[in-house]
């Protein structure tokens, strides 16, 4: 028996270390709450209003408030110091995966979230944020209907145990925005219902909570649907009920204990490298690859060919050549078949057998054969054909071709509807990319239901054998249609495939992932055809119909359609799909279609919105386990169960996150900003590393960026990275002293050493990333820098070139009058001047090159690229005569050496002449034109000399050049090309100096550009009370319901008169807004001031007012801020935007 004092001592033991783990738990200080108000979405006005009163509340009530809307705030090292973050009516997806994967941390390890109003309209593909929150937007009043979003409403207090709750009134009348909503977690505690008899429009859901709480995740979770309106602000009730949810979230404001997060942070993207292995013009054609367990990998070529990379020499060799037919023989068709698919056996270790899917050339069949693979040849005579299968050839297309193992050894392999998605040439009605249904005689190829639809047909299926020792093979109980099913083959796994162009194999639930190329329909036409195309990316955990023709995306319909007549018939039913096609020889009745698992259009995806627009081609990857691989070499367990999806055309991987039992719940990118060249093929190797198998950017063609390559990971010390080099003056005469800049920097913060090369075998290294030298000898010097880290990691830039012996020319480009915008009818007067500072005669005039361009928006590669072809040229001229060349030719002439005119011509058809030319005369030569040596220039640089061959290979055609126009002149705002609202005119200006003896001639260049006058509101700065918004493709500046202002910068107003302003409100405005337009400053000069009509009704049912601001003359020449500011007039309680406003000119 213990003594009672031992006892009392133990108990103040447990007690004081009680007391100081609850001490050490609670942070010091008092709580810190983030307010997060980043839209991407529409941008409520009341959000400052918001900002305003929970910084308020912070303050009255002992905690502190930070408020942002940058995304980068969401990272661990910034969100562990605070005790609840607070969305403000954000809009959109404004978190990227990392800061989701933080998010997530924050608050398993004990944060505390509150969502307002617009919360629930974010994050739409981020389902656990969903699940937080408690529910996504769905509608409001307005939207669908015609009621006004803000009205008055009747709020029921379900709840009023709660502080939020607990002071209010059982019916709280209010007015506001009142939020349906979709996906509502039922797992969360609801305070406040809405009755929807009180209110008029919006989608009605029933039993309408409007606000709510509960503990997720291992933190805590409130949302308010109210809070839209400015006013809500000042409202005592609601600002309490704020009060309350934000305290609630903070919680006892402890420490978070990150021990807890069960989601891992997601890796930096420049941890990963894409290492290349076999490129530049190796591959013809690539298709489909398999790594083979000593790193080797064999890749199949659509022409014939059987590669191998040899990973120990890097080198590629033929491992053999199949006769196979990849042409059609048909003026206009392409072919696709070929070889289409490789895979090695699982157990090739032991039995050396590789699986090859090909088109052989004397039959019309598509075949999966077994070879032996021995001394790194591919055995032809070894083959064993497996299964082959009828396929029509002399038409194009869709082959499919994939084949895949799964963890019992069962083959797959995929086939394309062999159909033509094309209209039929002469046809009357035809196919316009819908689904193929032609089932007339003689028009069989325009019909994929005699394929794809067809049970008794294995064109448009995946199949699924097991290929016995002696190459036979038998079919596996729980395919779609049992042994001996009349009207069927019972080696269908998956039916209703357009072109399963990439398929695998989950090696753990052995669920099938396909991508499905889809039709090229851009619109739906459901009372005419149906549905509009979709590329898929489908699931298969058992057998199933995927349901092409007759259905494609999530399931969508075709219509039946007579060919003969153009008449459209019945929508075809997905869950009792028949197959009436009169090519059909199988069941008519089939199975139940599927459903999809990802679905994306060429416009934008409601439901998938990160796979972008545009072109598509859908491929499947693998889904990655890390514990099937190395620890040395595998991927993080981040990436652990994930499935890996991308897309040929759109260049694209995502990896995409799957609940437990295979659902999908969210995608996001990998290796985001990489650049794959239309990437074929994607493998794990034995290492748990990537390869990659890139066709290459063009269609039947051996591309040069055709490329096999492997994905590395860095767990440890990454190198720098040297983003930028510059220098602040590239030529001048001797001695030319040049200071030299570089903008580097290190993953992991580390300090930097930095060896500078100047390009004449001197090197300089300092601690800072910058440095001067002083070059004392002509030439054309090639600087570059290197960094390193303290681990000696490094990193070099590109070089930037310096020419020390001649300064440039200096190039000017005047303009009589604005020097910023051009007018409609307006004239532009120019004038070009020349200086040389180091030449004191004339400029000659006959070197100076002026072109002219209207191109879309700022980019001025268009309008570069010709006038930098001519600048060239006049720089490859002068640099010849600056040579000894002179001296043995002659432009026209035959001399001691052949006229230019004579080399341009025997070369005009040589694509490597400028090389070949260039060799010659760095190195010299004789015997192509006589016994003569040339003499060699072995001081030359390659690019100089490749620019004095430039010059004389123009002289092929007499010399023929884009004229230049005169050094002054005048020019049309848009050189007679139809007017854009970004559009830009683009003058420039080149001149090319003589050089000297042994001197380089050097170029000196001038752009200028001249914008439309129609002011860009996107670069609208400092703005008060306004926000931006973007809306059906239009950049509007949302105005305030006070005063409220916006700048737009660097305006030159010389000869500008006035603006045409423009703006818009979805109701008709009652008495307008009052603008005023100042100089440099809020309170700066005032040069005009206007006020806003009612406006007029669009066809967009929008209400738009147009009015114009005469300005006072400014005439200064200088560049000014042109602040705008507004307010509404008496009575005026309409919420509108600015929409364009136009600088005019008399």
């Amino acid at each position: 028996m213990k003594h009672p004092l031992s006892i009392i001592k133990s108990l103040f033991l447990v007690a004081f270390l009680a007391l100081t783990f609850l001490s050490c738990s609670k942070k010091s200080g008092p709580a810190k709450v983030l307010v997060f108000s980043k839209t991407a979405g529409w941008h409520h006005t009341s959000i400052p209003f918001g900002i305003a009163a929970i910084q308020k509340l912070g303050v009255e009530n002992g905690f502190e408030v930070d408020t942002t809307t940058n995304a980068d705030y969401f990272n661990e090292d910034s969100l562990k110091n605070y005790s609840a973050v607070v969305f403000l009516s954000t809009t959109g997806d404004v978190l990227n995966h990392y800061q989701q994967a933080d998010f997530e941390r924050y608050i398993q390890a004990g944060g505390g979230y509150m969502g307002i109003h617009a919360a629930a309209d974010t994050e739409y593909d981020w389902p656990w944020y969903g699940r937080l929150v408690g529910g996504y937007f769905l509608d409001h009043p307005g939207i669908n209907d015609k009621s006004p979003n803000v009205q008055e409403g009747v709020l029921n207090i379900v709840d009023k145990s709660h502080p939020s709750t607990s002071f209010l009134p059982e019916k709280w009348t209010k007015t506001d925005e009142f939020y349906s909503y979709r996906n509502l977690n039922p797992d969360t505690h609801v305070l406040m219902t809405i009755d929807e008899d009180s209110y008029e429009g919006g989608a009605k859901i029933g039993n309408h909570p409007m606000a709510w709480y509960h503990d997720y995740d291992g933190g805590r979770a409130y949302y308010t649907a109210l809070g839209h309106t400015d006013e809500s602000y000042t409202e005592e009730l609601y600002l309490k009920h704020i009060l309350a949810g934000i305290q609630y979230a903070i919680g006892d404001n402890s420490e978070l204990d990150y021990s807890k997060a069960t989601s891992l942070r997601a890796p930096e993207e420049n941890r990963f490298t894409k290492t290349m292995l076999a490129e530049g013009g190796v591959f013809y054609e690539p298709t489909e690859m398999t790594i083979l367990p000593n790193f080797d990998i064999l890749i199949a070529q659509r022409r014939g060919e059987i590669l191998l990379y040899k990973n120990s020499t890097g080198k590629v060799t033929e491992a053999a050549k199949l006769d196979v037919y990849h042409q059609s023989g048909v003026k206009g068709v392409n072919a696709e078949e070929g070889v289409l698919g490789i895979q090695k056996d699982p157990n090739f270790a032991t039995n050396n057998n590789v699986f090859i899917f090909y088109s052989p050339k004397d039959t019309s069949v598509n075949r999966l054969s077994r070879f032996k693979f021995v001394d790194d040849k591919i055995d032809v005579a070894s083959e064993k054909v497996v299964l082959q299968f009828y396929s029509q050839r002399g038409i194009c297309c869709h082959t499919g071709g994939s084949i895949a193992f799964d963890k019992d050894g069962l083959l797959y392999v995929s086939a394309g509807d062999n159909s033509t998605p094309f209209n039929e040439p002469g046809g009357k009605y035809v196919n316009n990319g819908f689904g193929p249904l032609d089932d007339r005689p003689g028009h069989e190829q325009y019909d994929a239901r005699r394929s794809s639809g067809n049970a008794n047909d294995l064109r448009g299926k995946i199949m699924r054998i097991r290929v016995k020792e002696d190459g036979s093979y038998e079919i596996p109980e729980g395919n779609l249609y049992p042994v001996g099913t009349e009207g069927t083959r019972p080696e269908i796994y998956v039916q209703g495939n357009r072109n399963p162009y990439r398929i695998s194999v989950d090696q753990k639930t052995g669920f099938l992932y396909w991508g499905e190329v889809g039709p090229d329909a851009a619109n739906d036409s459901m009372e005419v055809r149906g549905t509009r195309g979709y590329d898929e990316l489908n699931q298969a955990r058992k057998a199933g119909n995927f349901g092409w023709p007759m259905f494609v995306g999530k399931n969508y319909p075709y219509r039946e359609y007579d060919y003969a007549t153009g008449k459209s018939g019945e929508l075809f039913d997905p869950e009792h799909p028949v197959n009436n096609s009169r090519n059909n020889t199988g069941i008519k009745e089939l199975p139940p279609v599927a459903p999809p698992f990802i679905w994306y259009p060429y416009a934008a995806s409601k439901e998938f919105p990160q796979v972008a627009t545009g072109g598509r081609n859908a491929m499947a990857g693998p889904v990655y386990y890390t514990d099937m691989f190395p620890a040395a070499t595998r991927y993080p367990d981040y990436y652990n169960g994930k499935l890996f999806i991308y897309d040929w055309i759109r260049g694209w991987i995502k990896a995409v996150t799957m609940y437990p039992n295979g659902d999908y719940e969210k995608m996001e990118p990998f290796m985001e900003h990489t650049k794959f060249n239309s990437l074929i093929d994607m493998e794990v190797g034995p290492d748990g590393k990537f390869y990659l198998l890139e066709y290459g950017n063009g269609w039947f063609a051996k591309n040069a960026d055709a490329a096999l390559s492997r994905v590395d990971f860095n767990g440890g010390n990454r190198a720098p990275s040297v983003e930028q080099i510059a220098v602040n003056k590239s030529s001048g005469t001797l001695p030319l002293e040049v200071t030299v800049t570089a903008k580097a920097s290190d993953p992991e913060r580390d300090r930097l050493s930095y060896t500078w090369d100047f390009g004449n075998g001197e090197t300089k290294q300092t601690t800072v990333p910058e440095v001067t030298y002083t070059y004392s000898k002509i030439g054309d010097y090639a600087i570059s820098v290197e960094a390193s880290d303290p681990a000696k990691l490094t990193a070099k830039s590109n070089s930037i070139s310096v020419y020390a012996g001649n300064a440039a020319p200096d190039v000017t480009i005047s303009v009589k009058g604005n020097k910023s915008f051009y007018f409609p009818g307006k004239n532009v007067e120019y004038a070009v001047s020349v200086s040389d500072s180091d030449d004191s005669s004339e400029p000659d005039m006959a070197s100076l090159f002026v072109s002219a361009d209207y191109i879309e928006s700022t980019d001025q590669a268009e309008a570069t690229q010709g006038h930098q072809v001519i600048s060239e040229n006049m720089i490859g001229k002068n640099m010849m005569n600056s040579l000894d060349c002179k001296a043995c030719h002659k432009e026209a002439e035959k001399s001691i050496g052949p006229a230019y005119v004579d080399v341009a011509k025997r070369y005009k058809d040589d694509p490597d002449a400028i090389n070949k030319l260039a060799q010659k005369v760095m190195n010299g030569g004789s015997g192509v034109w006589g016994e003569t040596a040339m003499a060699a220039h072995p001081g030359l640089s390659e690019s100089d000399a490749k620019t004095i061959v430039s010059w004389v290979l123009s002289l092929a055609d007499g010399g023929k050049t884009a004229k230049s126009l005169p050094a002054t002149g005048s020019l049309k705002p848009t050189l007679d090309k139809k007017p854009m609202d970004n559009g830009s005119l683009i003058i420039r200006a080149s001149y090319t100096d003589k050089g000297g003896t042994n001197i380089k001639p050097l170029v000196g260049s001038s752009t200028l550009r001249l914008r439309s006058s129609k002011l860009d509101l996107t670069k609208a700065s400092k703005l008060d009370g306004y926000t931006t918004m973007s809306f059906n493709g239009m950049n509007l500046l949302l105005l305030p319901n006070a005063a409220g202002s916006f700048s737009l910068s660097k305006i030159d107003l010389t000869n500008v008169t006035g603006a045409d302003f423009m703006t818009g409100s979805q109701q008709p405005m009652a008495k307008g807004y009052t603008f005023e337009v100042r100089l440099d400053a809020v309170d700066g000069k005032k040069i005009g001031e206007a006020s806003s009509t009612s406006g007029t009704s669009t066809a967009a049912g929008m209400n738009a007012s147009m009015f114009t601001i005469n300005f006072e003359p400014v005439t200064d020449g200088k560049l000014h801020d042109l602040y705008i500011i507004s307010k509404p007039n008496d009575g005026e309680d309409v919420t509108g935007a600015v929409v364009g406003i136009t600088l005019t000119s008399k």
